[in-house]
């Protein structure tokens, strides 16, 4: 059993879907593990990771706005607005997403469906340096 660790940085311009999915594949071909598991987590508690299509970029459109109709940003509604009105929202937000992701991986290749890519969900609207976890565990 091998196994194979880093740290991917992904610079965010605020609120919205960063796709990773082409960093993650290019650091998995690299690695000598052919089967396994990447756990990716995200360092973040502002932030979170999903799984979504990537075909059709109305998808993250429509998503970005449903979270933030779900949740708004009105300072009224939280205790905790010290870092601004989007801080409590991002917290929430985070909350109700993925923090870590497990992935098949076959054949050097992560085991995504057709449409499916991997993303970095920035909740905070200001720019941010993100960085995420990365555990690739095979042979």
């Amino acid at each position: 059993m091998r196994q194979a660790q880093h740290r991917l940085g992904v610079r965010t311009r605020g609120q919205g879907l960063y796709e990773v999915t082409g960093e993650l594949a290019d650091w998995i071909s690299q690695q000598d593990i052919a089967e396994g598991l990447l756990t990716v987590f995200c360092r973040h508690t502002s932030a979170s990771l999903t799984i979504q299509e990537n075909a059709d970029p109305d998808v993250q459109r429509d998503i970005e706005a449903f979270f933030k109709r779900l949740v708004p940003e009105d300072s009224r509604l939280y205790r905790h607005t010290i870092e601004g009105p989007d801080d409590m929202p991002a917290h929430i937000k985070s909350a109700l997403t993925a923090t870590q992701l497990s992935i098949p991986v076959a054949g050097s290749r992560m085991a995504l469906g057709t449409w499916q890519g991997v993303y970095l969900f920035e909740h905070r609207t200001r720019p941010h340096d993100r960085e995420l976890a990365l555990h690739l565990i095979g042979e």
